[in-house]
């Protein structure tokens, strides 16, 4: 969700910058634009198109500079049209790109008004614009520094003037932004992994920080105005462009690529052991009595079947909350409590403030479940274990989801190791099941052809009902979750057993009613619920584990599973339902990848 690039060097910058939004095209977006400063003053390109777009732009105008600064926008205020594209320009002297939102941009905009200032855009990015040339007295660090204190929300921002030629300013407030250090030359960007092939060299800018680009020189300030060193990390280059190979989209090629991630996230250890989660894990989960779950979207629901994991094997009391609701409630807090938050790519807005707003009210010991290991909510937590799911291009998570439930299954079985609840033969097993099971994955994944041809039949309906009971239910919603994303049917998810509570009205012959059934001791109450469900004509459509003894007839239909796999069958059940999704948005003819109004790593409130 938006991304920035910006470029100080003694080169045309203009290819870098393209290259820095190719790299961040996976976050979603509907429009992008670059601009330079060039010939005493900005030029700039905007499409509300692809990058590829914008690069065709650029070379038939001859777009260069040394200076620059590029955005790819998923638009907040403003429909996604050429004038609110960035960067947005103050009275053609000043250029700005802006990932966030501002909260305050009504008041400032008819302050700016007052002072003459022309809006010509819908967006509330154009107020920094114009509030920052309204504040410059030809010193643009000064001024950027000036004008973030009247900004109230969140915001990355990167800013260039035509008076200062060779410099770019950034400022960050709850949006990430990094500097990458060159020779004779540096960088600004959202994401590290724009600027892969330019710099391994980075300053993982902090909340409130505002900082200069020249060719020589990085000039940064905290919050209160002081100057400030940084610590300057080394991330290893990220490999070339992510190929697609034999696969249709990247969501496919990455529901494929389930069994190297989990593979690559079980740990090698043949034992559970705390310091997997850090070197202060073993003394934080030794004075921890329960944990706190914040997470959001897809996460949130590998956040659900961690839940039963927890209370299950290590008798912890857990609680699972949407992130994006949780600070905006009283709270009763628990300095006993483990805070875990999980997140993709560690960057996501709301996860990232409820973590903040828990520090707040005293929780001491944090946790983080995360796929990138240089993000702020790695950075800000006591303690995290990382996920090894590689880069994900789709928007609807696959790959990212069945790591985190990896990572979680990790942590409950090592909280139940330290707790006595899980024991050397317990462990064990645990660890034989955990190391089957990208062999399991495999098996499952050769399910295709059957799902393709379920696919056919739900490509022709608008609604759809998904039902589980017990740690199957949040897999069930995960199931629903990615239909409606990426097919835009409307689909719903309940624990079977509340059918009779008000969904059962839903169910005729045109709802199809997809079941998530393992052989656990809630197989028979599941199997009244789907007799529930035929009485009322409705056509079920069944995931079922090979000895289950449900077989197809009129108005059932079974696809068997490989193998039961108990506790880790979670991790199994979902991958169907992730194929079913896809081949259904195929059949639909819709954008997989980047589906309609959503963006990969959402890092606006």
């Amino acid at each position: 969700m938006c991304g920035i690039v910006g470029a100080v060097a003694q080169r045309n910058i203009v290819p870098v910058l393209i290259e820095g939004l190719r790299r961040l095209e996976y976050r979603g977006y509907d429009s992008c634009g670059v601009a330079v400063l060039a010939g005493g003053e900005p030029h700039r390109a905007r499409s509300v198109a692809r990058v590829a777009d914008l690069d065709e732009q650029v070379r038939e105008t001859h777009l260069e500079g040394f200076t620059g600064i590029a955005h790819t926008r998923w638009a907040t205020h403003g429909a996604p049209v050429t004038n609110n594209a960035h960067p947005i320009f103050s009275r053609n002297a000043l250029a700005l790109v802006h990932n966030g939102i501002i909260e305050n941009y009504e008041s400032l905009r008819d302050m700016l008004r007052g002072k003459g200032y022309e809006f010509v855009s819908q967006t509330d990015t154009e107020v920094i614009a114009h509030l920052i040339h309204s504040l410059y007295r030809g010193d643009l660090f000064a001024a950027v520094r000036e004008a973030v204190q009247q900004l109230h929300g969140a915001y990355a921002i990167a800013v260039e003037h035509k008076d200062q030629p060779d410099t770019v300013v950034g400022a960050r407030q709850g949006s990430p932004l990094v500097v990458g250090l060159g020779e004779g030359e540096n960088f600004l960007a959202s994401d590290a992994l724009a600027l892969a092939g330019s710099t391994e060299h980075f300053i993982f800018l902090e909340e409130g920080d505002v900082c200069e680009l020249t060719l020589e020189r990085v000039r940064v300030a905290d919050r209160d105005g002081n100057d400030v060193e940084r610590e300057v990390r080394t991330v290893a280059a990220y490999g070339g462009a992510v190929e697609l190979g034999p696969y249709r989209h990247f969501m496919q090629k990455e529901i494929f690529e389930q069994p190297r991630a989990i593979g690559d996230t079980i740990p090698q250890a043949d034992s559970f052991d705390a310091s997997l989660f850090g070197d202060a894990a073993a003394t934080a989960f030794g004075e921890i009595d329960n944990l706190l779950i914040l997470a959001c979207g897809t996460s949130y629901y590998s956040g659900l079947t961690a839940k039963y994991w927890l209370e299950s094997i290590a008798k912890i009391p857990t609680q699972v909350e949407i992130a994006s609701e949780y600070r905006y409630r009283d709270s009763v807090p628990n300095p006993k409590s483990l805070v875990v938050v999980i997140s993709q790519s560690g960057e996501t807005a709301d996860t990232l403030a409820a973590l903040k707003h828990a520090q707040s009210l005293g929780h001491k010991h944090t946790l983080s479940i995360c796929n990138v290991g240089t993000s702020a909510m790695v950075r800000l937590t006591e303690l995290s274990f990382l996920t090894h799911a590689g880069r994900e291009i789709g928007v609807a998570s696959t790959k990212a989801f069945t790591t985190q439930l990896v990572a979680l299954f990790v942590l409950a079985a090592t909280l139940g190791k330290l707790r006595g609840h899980v024991d050397a033969s317990l462990e064990a097993q645990y660890v034989r099941q955990l190391r089957h099971l990208p062999a399991a994955l495999n098996s499952v994944l050769a399910l295709e052809p059957q799902i393709i041809a379920w696919s056919e039949d739900f490509s022709r309906k608008e609604n759809a009902l998904f039902l589980g009971r017990g740690l199957h239910y949040p897999i069930a919603l995960e199931g629903a979750l990615k239909l409606k994303e990426i097919s835009y049917i409307h689909a719903e998810a309940y624990p079977a057993g509340e059918l009779k509570h008000g969904p059962l009205a839903l169910v005729t012959e045109a709802m199809p009613v997809v079941t998530v059934a393992p052989n656990d001791t809630l197989l028979e109450k599941l199997k009244s619920n789907m007799q529930e469900v035929r009485a009322r004509g409705g056509e079920l459509y069944v995931f079922a584990d090979s000895d289950t003894r449900i077989v197809s007839e009129e108005g059932l239909h079974v696809i068997r599973m490989p193998e039961h796999y108990g506790l880790l069958s979670p991790i199994l059940h979902v991958v169907p339902l992730q194929l079913l999704a896809y081949h259904t948005a195929c059949s639909r003819g819709t954008d997989v990848d980047k589906p309609r109004n959503l963006a990969k790593s959402v890092t606006v409130e």
